[in-house]
């Protein structure tokens, strides 16, 4: 007799993979993490060979106990794919990978969405609520219990987006450029960002930069640093801080309107690595924001590994009860 697996969660990230296979009752049966998901670098046929590579050692990972493993499940009880993907930022992107993935047969029905939703769903005892996640880039989803959604296309400037670990690492290098060569004011960033690289001046880190010595991909570690250098009272340094947490609260307060929840009590969740790093001056600057805007929501830190969340998305899916949803929250706690 096979493992009874009903719900395959895969939370797939541009950096790392996470897989768990979730019993009926709620049960983590076997997890495996793996590469990151990069259709665009790729290709999509090619970034879902990363995924199912994962999968592959997930179901390794399963109980010999129960056999071999069959992808539809048991008579009765087919299994759902559950699947929050980094780069499913607009619905089409989100059609095209769920036909891809039904093509691989792994289960008998998939849902992707994009990877922020796992992070809400994470943080939330019922499918309602919005997240704003900032890592290298920034998005901001809501969701609500009817299946009422809200969301942004997240694809950089373009669409209208200001921030992430990335956006903030540029930002800061233009104002700490001109700091140094006086088309700017003056700014602690101009010896803060170059240090960090064990240079003297912003014209050696651009030249490092432009060169190559220093490569692009180190960039992201600048972050850090302006937040760092804020802290420190820096004028420049601080007006960035501020202005993300503009960014937040203004996609955080467009997603509570557009469902509905402005007035109402509801969580406000903050994800990321900038914003999980709760750096006072971004966190507070926030929480103080919102109150003007949403005055009975909750802001909080989501603490808990995105996976669970697309778990319990698949676990919304296939009707399971309540005590199955506890059971698997509790696995992660």
């Amino acid at each position: 007799m096979g493992v009874n697996v009903s719900v395959v969660a895969i939370d797939a990230g541009n950096s790392k993979t996470d897989v768990a296979l979730i019993g009926e009752d709620g049960t983590v049966l076997a997890t495996a993490r793996g590469g990151g998901f990069q259709p665009p670098a790729v290709g999509v046929e090619a970034a879902i060979d990363v995924l199912a590579a994962v999968l592959e050692r997930a179901v390794a990972g399963l109980p010999v106990s129960g056999g071999p493993y069959n992808p539809l499940g048991s008579p009765g009880s087919p299994v759902h794919v559950s699947a929050c993907l980094a780069n499913a930022d607009l619905p089409v992107e989100e059609a095209e990978l769920t036909r891809a993935l039904e093509a691989r047969g792994w289960g008998s029905s998939v849902e992707v969405r994009n990877d922020t939703f796992a992070i809400l769903r994470a943080g939330v005892d019922e499918p309602r609520g919005v997240a704003v996640v900032c890592g290298a880039g920034i998005n901001c989803v809501g969701m609500t219990p009817d299946g009422r959604t809200a969301r942004f296309p997240a694809i950089g400037r373009i669409s209208g987006d200001w921030g992430g670990g990335s956006g903030l690492a540029e930002e800061a290098l233009w104002f700490a450029a001109r700091a140094e060569d006086g088309r700017g004011e003056p700014s602690e960033l101009a010896r803060a960002l170059p240090g960090h690289f064990g240079l003297d001046s912003m014209y050696g880190l651009i030249e490092a930069l432009h060169r190559g010595r220093i490569s692009s991909a180190r960039r992201h570690e600048l972050t850090p640093v302006l937040f760092a250098t804020a802290a420190g009272g820096d004028p420049v340094a601080r007006a960035l801080v501020e202005r993300l947490a503009e960014e937040v609260v203004a996609m955080a307060s467009v997603a509570l309107a557009r469902l509905g929840l402005l007035d109402e009590e509801v969580p406000v969740l903050l994800g990321g690595s900038v914003l999980a790093a709760r750096h006072p001056q971004l966190n507070d600057r926030i929480a103080g924001l919102l109150v003007a805007r949403a005055p009975k929501a909750e802001v909080r830190v989501v603490s808990e590994p995105p996976v669970l969340g697309a778990a319990l998305l698949g676990l919304d899916r296939t009707g399971a009860a309540p005590e199955v949803h506890r059971r698997l929250r509790a696995r992660y706690s």
